[in-house]
């Protein structure tokens, strides 16, 4: 069997009370089984807590973001994962709201050139992982996206994605924050990559949340109407200007 090098991606902003549980159940095993060398990449934006040990200690690559926000943790990952040649990238949150099992179903389903997204509003959301005005604020932003880029997408706020190298080589994106979903979704619209939707399971996350119902969904609609009418994105600086990291390994 040939044996295809996939990059676990853990955008991580002081979650040391989630962090320790879902590194120790990432199916490592299960996921060589089925042909994929395993390794877990942590982009930490300077937490404050015992994240960056906590990772450390398990063995993950820690790469230090050089400011703040989910967008540019998502950028950075990418960015090491292209340059260190990895086969395939999946990435979610590390606060327990994602079942790691649920990779699985997603890699048996990828194909060359395409992404797979996880879709949390399906039955096996729990009852208290989601407010309800969230639960109605992300059905309205996932049917403007569909409305406004006409690709089918079941969850467009969904923080687990799974791209195949060809796919991830196509990704144009210059989110600094909580639109990057918003943007890869988008991304794949305008580059005509194919996406797949498969249902994940979705708990209430463990630690303080960050997300904000009303400002950042605000941001997202407005990423998804920027990159409608400009196709191409206006690079945003990254620290320095670049996609610089620091890693501690």
């Amino acid at each position: 069997m040939n044996v295809k090098r996939l990059m676990i991606l853990l955008p991580v902003l002081n979650e040391a009370e989630g962090l320790d549980v879902v590194l120790k159940t990432i199916p490592h095993q299960s996921i060589k089984e089925i042909g994929w060398n395993p390794e877990i990449i942590i982009v930490d934006g300077k937490s404050t807590d015992n994240s960056q040990k906590i990772a450390m200690d398990a063995g993950c690559t820690v790469l230090v973001q050089p400011s703040k926000g989910k967008g540019e943790a998502v950028r950075l990952g990418f960015d090491y994962a292209v340059k260190q040649k990895y086969d395939a990238l999946v990435m979610f949150d590390a606060d327990r709201t994602y079942d790691p099992q649920d990779m699985l179903a997603m890699l048996e389903q990828l194909e060359e050139g395409n992404v797979i997204v996880g879709n949390r509003l399906n039955k096996s959301l729990s009852a208290d992982a989601m407010s309800p005005m969230n639960w109605i604020g992300n059905h309205l932003l996932t049917w403007s996206a569909v409305l406004l880029h006409g690709v089918e997408i079941h969850d467009v706020c969904s923080g687990y994605w799974l791209f195949e190298r060809e796919a991830l080589l196509r990704m144009n994106l210059n989110s600094m924050d909580f639109e990057i979903e918003a943007e890869m979704y988008a991304q794949c619209a305008i580059s005509g990559i194919s996406l797949t939707n498969i249902p994940v399971s979705y708990s209430a996350r463990v630690g303080e949340a960050k997300l904000g119902s009303l400002r950042d969904g605000s941001s997202i609609l407005r990423k998804l109407l920027v990159r409608k009418f400009f196709p191409l994105p206006v690079e945003e600086e990254l620290g320095q200007g670049k996609l610089a990291f620091e890693s501690n390994e």
